[in-house]
């Protein structure tokens, strides 16, 4: 019987609140929820995502702009390319800069290769969620593949570090995209069962529809990107609606599902996957001849931009603003990952708490690319900005102090 049948005086004693994280055998990395539920029914919860302060806005301001383009690859491991790319278009559109147009299809297909292993790994991290480790060997089986093409393509499996400021800093010869080709032809036959799969298997169908519900006009109010958005039916993409690169030649669709729950997002991904494969075999066949890069100035003028980009996750937003030096005078990244948090709150309510690891997976959350620290002197009453060396020596101090640790000066 559940909680809410009893009696109110039994029921009194059904409720109570349970810690989760923020380390968990389920999470992947730090996030701390406060779960107040009634008996096995999750009623509200609070979260914080405060675990993991990085200062890497505040370093961008510390270094040039080809210093900040490989830093920037490290705000996230799945979406290194999506940050890089996005920080490098923004620079460039400061910069009054085009880049020539076999770049531009080269930096469009990493980005999708990077899409595919992204939904590669989600799709077999939801089967380990429920339990279907079959889909989980399977779909990282496949994932080598891309990751195999990944390294050939930059030299790099995790951070490609294939941009430059003015392009991309190499090419591809027939030999690769020849490979590419016939790895993507793989890829392919399999994307089209993983597809079926999502959507008639019914471990999965049964074990994800009409958990994590999020209506479609809550996916809106709250903000939500990418396939958590698209799953409840959110015909958005910044691909097709704020071209860039070359999608505005490259053929395809934006896939939607009208679930609204996390059996939809499942769905999305799968159909992602293999569109982006056959974007990436279009992008291959019809590169265009031509130089990989141009020499950028060595600053950009006065400007602000808002850098647009459709990382895996979703909507990616950089804001740049420049001040006629090679340094950017203020960066700020708003990821798809904390867009996407209100949604999670808003799927887990009145669901079990068995629920909660599939529903937090299905955003496909990056703690590492959403945590943000503020400090505040409450004796001196007064806010300031802390450079990266008076950062990097509080860390020093704070360890040493808390936990005996000392990494030295």
């Amino acid at each position: 019987m559940e909680a809410s049948g009893l009696r109110p005086e039994v029921r009194k004693l059904a409720e109570m609140t349970i810690p989760i994280g923020p380390q968990h055998p389920a999470l992947k990395e730090p996030v701390g929820f406060m779960v107040n539920v009634e008996g096995e029914r999750i009623k509200s919860l609070d979260l914080d995502v405060s675990y993991n302060h990085r200062g890497i806005e505040k370093g961008v301001e510390q270094r040039d702009f080809n210093q900040s383009l490989y830093l920037i690859e490290r705000i996230c491991g799945i979406c290194s390319h999506a940050h890089a790319t996005n920080f490098a278009k923004g620079i460039e559109e400061l910069m009054n800069l085009e880049i020539p147009k076999r770049a531009s299809y080269i930096r469009l297909i990493v980005g999708e290769l990077e899409r595919i292993h992204s939904h590669y790994l989600w799709v077999g991290v939801a089967g380990h969620e429920i339990g279907f480790d079959t889909l989980f060997m399977y779909t990282w089986r496949d994932r080598e593949l891309v990751q195999d093409l990944l390294e050939i393509i930059s030299g790099n499996r995790v951070n490609y570090a294939i941009n430059c400021l003015g392009g991309v800093r190499r090419d591809l010869n027939e030999k690769t995209i020849k490979l590419a080709l016939d790895h993507l032809k793989k890829l392919g036959e399999r994307a089209a069962y993983y597809t079926q799969l999502a959507t008639t298997e019914e471990t999965m169908v049964d074990r994800l529809s009409g958990v994590g519900k999020l209506p479609y006009e809550k996916a809106k109010s709250l903000g939500s990107v990418g396939p958590t958005a698209r799953g409840s039916g959110v015909d958005s993409d910044v691909r097709r609606d704020d071209p860039y690169l070359a999608y505005a030649e490259v053929p395809f669709k934006v896939i939607t599902a009208n679930n609204c729950d996390v059996l939809g997002r499942t769905i999305v991904r799968a159909g992602e996957l293999a569109q982006s494969i056959e974007m990436t075999k279009w992008a291959l066949e019809n590169l265009p001849p031509g130089e990989i890069k141009k020499a950028p100035p060595r600053s950009a003028p006065p400007g602000e931009v808002i850098s647009r980009y459709e990382a895996p996750r979703g909507e990616l937003v950089h804001y740049i603003k420049s001040n006629n030096t090679d340094k950017a005078d203020r960066f700020g990244v708003r990821t798809p990952t904390m867009a996407n948090w209100p949604s999670v709150v808003e799927g887990l309510t009145g669901q079990n708490i068995a629920d909660i690891p599939i529903v937090v997976a299905a955003i496909d959350p990056c703690l590492s690319c959403t945590s943000r620290t503020t400090f505040v002197d409450i004796d001196r009453h007064k806010s300031w900005v802390w450079n990266w060396d008076e950062l990097r020596n509080y860390s020093i101090r704070w360890y040493k102090e808390n936990k005996g640790i000392y990494w030295g000066d």
